[in-house]
Order: C-alpha cells, then sequence, then structure tokens
C-alpha cells in the first residue's frame, strides 16, 4: 500500500513537471538579481510595512500572465504582433523601445549583481565574472535549441528555495509579519508610493508578458495536437493555468521572503538602504553570518543565470515581431540572424555598460518604476485584444475580469506616484 503512494505521489510529480513550463520559468525570472535588489530595498526601508503587495499583486499578475500566454498559444504569435493590430504604429514602438531600453539596463544591473556575488565568495574581478555570465548567457541561448533550453530554465527555478532558506536561517518575529501582512499602514508619502510602483513594475513587468506569450507560441508551435490560430481548448487553458499559478505563486512567495529576510536584518539593524543584490548580501554577512550570507549570494547569481536569458529573448521577440523579422530560440542561429542579433545587442550592450563609468545599478530602482508607467497602455491592449469578438481567444468571464482589474490597479498606482510627487513630496 505504501509503495502504491509512493508510485502515485512519484507520477503525479512526474506530471506536473511535464505541465510546468512557461509560467514556471518566467515566475522564476520574475525574481532577477535587479527584483531581488527592489525587494531588499523595501524591506531595508519599510521593514515589514510592504509585505502585502506580494500577496495583493498575486491574483492580478497571474491573470495578466495568463492572458498573455493564451494570446501566444491562440495566435502562434508574440504580442508585439498582436498589440500591433491595436494599437498605432508609433506607439507600439515607443513601447518596445522603451522595453528594449529597461531590459539593457536590467541585463546590465543583473550581470554586475553576479559578477559582484562571486567576487564577494571567491574572490577576483568582479567586472570579468559580470562579463563572463554574459557571454555564458548569450552563447546558451544561440547554441542550445529552445526545447531543450527550457528544460534547463526549468531546473535553475530550484535556487530561489534558497531565499526561503535563508528567512528560516535567521529569527523572524513572526507575529509582527503577519500583523504587516493584513493590517497594511498605508501612508501616501512620496517614497512609499515610489517603492510600491517599483515593487508592482518589478512583479507585474511588461518583459513578463512578452517573454510567455512567445514561449507559448513556442511550445504550441512544437506541439503536434493543435493546428495553427486553434481555438484555446478546456485542456491547453488549464494546462497554462496550472503553470502561470504555480510559476507566480512561486515568484511571489519568494519575494516576500527577501522582503521578511531583509526587514528582520537590515532594517532592524538601522540599514535604510540597498543599491544592489550583492550589497544586500554583503550587508547580510556581519549581521547573520557567513550561511545566510552564501546562501544569499548563490541565489543572486542562480537567478542571474536564468532571468538574462529572459530579458534578452523577450527584446528580441518584441523586436522582431514589431519589425516582421524571422526569428524563434527554436530556430538555428544561421536561420534567425535578424533575431540573434537583437539577443546578442541586449546581452553585450548590459555587459559592456558594466565595463563603463555609467552607474546602471543607480537607475535600477527607475527602471522598475519605468516597468510599472509602461505596463499601464500595454496591459490596456491586451485586454481590448482578448475582449473582442474572437473566437480563437475565448477566455473565462473571471479572467478578464482580473485581467481589467490588474490593468486599473497598476494605472492607479501611477497616478498616485504622481499625486505623491506633487502634493505629498515627504
Amino acid at each position: 500500500m505504501l509503495g502504491k503512494g509512493l508510485y502515485c505521489v512519484k507520477n503525479g510529480f512526474r506530471d506536473l513537471w511535464r505541465v510546468l513550463g512557461p509560467g514556471l520559468i518566467t515566475g522564476a525570472a520574475d525574481d532577477d538579481p535587479s527584483g531581488i535588489a527592489t525587494y531588499s530595498q523595501a524591506g531595508a526601508q519599510f521593514g515589514y510595512a510592504l509585505t502585502w503587495t506580494m500577496f495583493l499583486t498575486l491574483p492580478f499578475m497571474a491573470a495578466i500572465q495568463i492572458i498573455s500566454a493564451s494570446i501566444g498559444w491562440c495566435t502562434g504569435e508574440g504580442l508585439a504582433s498582436s498589440l500591433g493590430k491595436r494599437l498605432p504604429r508609433p506607439v507600439l514602438l515607443a513601447l518596445i523601445a522603451l522595453l528594449v531600453i529597461a531590459n539593457t539596463i536590467n541585463i546590465t544591473a543583473d550581470l554586475a549583481a553576479m559578477g559582484a556575488a562571486l567576487r564577494l565568495v571567491v574572490g577576483g574581478p568582479a567586472v570579468a565574472y559580470a562579463v563572463g555570465f554574459g557571454v555564458l548567457c548569450l552563447t546558451a541561448e544561440i547554441v542550445i535549441p529552445y526545447h531543450r533550453y527550457a528544460g534547463y530554465l526549468k531546473f535553475l527555478t530550484f535556487v530561489l528555495f534558497l531565499y526561503v532558506a535563508t528567512a528560516f536561517s535567521i529569527h523572524v518575529p513572526w507575529l509582527s509579519v503577519l500583523f504587516s501582512t493584513l493590517l497594511p499602514d498605508l501612508a501616501l508619502k512620496r517614497d512609499a508610493m515610489l517603492t510600491i510602483v517599483a515593487l508592482f513594475g518589478t512583479t507585474i513587468s511588461p518583459y513578463l508578458f512578452f517573454w510567455q506569450a512567445a514561449q507559448e507560441a513556442e511550445e504550441s508551435r512544437l506541439s503536434y495536437k493543435r493546428r495553427s490560430k486553434a481555438p484555446l481548448s478546456a485542456a491547453a487553458f488549464r494546462h497554462i493555468t496550472v503553470d502561470t499559478w504555480t510559476g507566480m505563486t512561486m515568484s511571489n512567495v519568494v519575494a516576500f521572503f527577501i522582503i521578511v529576510t531583509t526587514a528582520a536584518t537590515l532594517h532592524a539593524h538601522g540599514v535604510m538602504k540597498i543599491d544592489t543584490a550583492a550589497e544586500a548580501a554583503e550587508a547580510l554577512r556581519p549581521i547573520t553570518g557567513a550561511f545566510t550570507f552564501a546562501l544569499f549570494s548563490a541565489g543572486i547569481i542562480g537567478t542571474g543565470l536564468l532571468a538574462v536569458p529572459v530579458l534578452a529573448g523577450s527584446a528580441a521577440y518584441g523586436v522582431a515581431e514589431a519589425f516582421k523579422l524571422k526569428g524563434s530560440l527554436e530556430m538555428p542561429a544561421g536561420r534567425a540572424i535578424g533575431f540573434y542579433a537583437i539577443v546578442s545587442a541586449a546581452t553585450l550592450a548590459g555587459a559592456a555598460l558594466t565595463l563603463s563609468k555609467v552607474d546602471p545599478i543607480a537607475m535600477l530602482f527607475w527602471t522598475a518604476v519605468i516597468n510599472g508607467i509602461i505596463a499601464v497602455p500595454i496591459m490596456f491592449a491586451m485586454m481590448l485584444v482578448v475582449s473582442g469578438e474572437n473566437q480563437v481567444l475565448r477566455l473565462p468571464s473571471w479572467l478578464k475580469v482580473l485581467g481589467w482589474l490588474a490593468a486599473a490597479l497598476m494605472a492607479v498606482a501611477v497616478v498616485l506616484l504622481f499625486w505623491s510627487e506633487w502634493v505629498s513630496p515627504s
């Protein structure tokens, strides 16, 4: 009987693992080193006061990603192609340009954080490590076909559990955490609103929309069970929903634990400002000891290896679709030169910026804010795509409601940011 139970559990895990894919990878990529820096800054500056944001954003984040995934699966095209049918071309190109700029800065910040984290652990030149990580990520994207590469990215998601382990390696006043999460202090001051918009922009981020839509399109093209632009079947929708909810829940739970860890350590010891994820790890060492420091540092490197290809890939898909270039991570480089040139440009530009005197890390927080702002028109355009008379994209009403609410939530956050800037500047 016990053997049968273990067999069922083992098979159940295998079945779940097969279902998980673009949604899991997208959720894990959301907790990249730049995201870790934003969450760490929230915990250091405000303690547990902003933990509630991770639970508020989860259903909206999941809904908008399910919608992105459904668009990709049903149309067999990426998000930029669908948005181009609803947005004026100048608006589309402006949004894609901002996406590329934000993604390149994110890549720079992620590579710099990975290099700094490795230097903290083993010593040596952080810049050389950062460039090396960039070359490694780029080579993997070019050489390894998508269907194999996606499997490697799935295994990398396990590194996120290091941050859960980090939180349980220190003393955390969980009653205070629970109180702050359930009864948040919603002071509409500039710094708090700026951080909230940055958190929203980090968790509900445009590059995630483009990436998951593109990967679902890849998955649908590889599937022998569907024809091009087939209606969204119940089985396909269930697959997308389970995958996406799993990835987004993991993403926000890990982000919650990062905020809690930095609040219980850095904020509690008077460290109120963190500029990078590596700086957060270094600040933890004298407070919590070598073990917690090592866990935090290893997580930075692992999440960076996962996120840099996602950032470069989402930029490439967006540009390629906007200019109708042939491109796919499943295609060999020789058949999609323009697409891989964009991937290379984004990755190598990010790596090159780590060599310059430009301080992209200082722009990191603002990049998260920019993501929060440009997400608004993209989300409203997505909702127009799925709310029209489209026989292919037959989505449940509850999902559309959550999608519209997600767009409204981001819009309200941005409005409150500007309101706090002008009316309550301190």
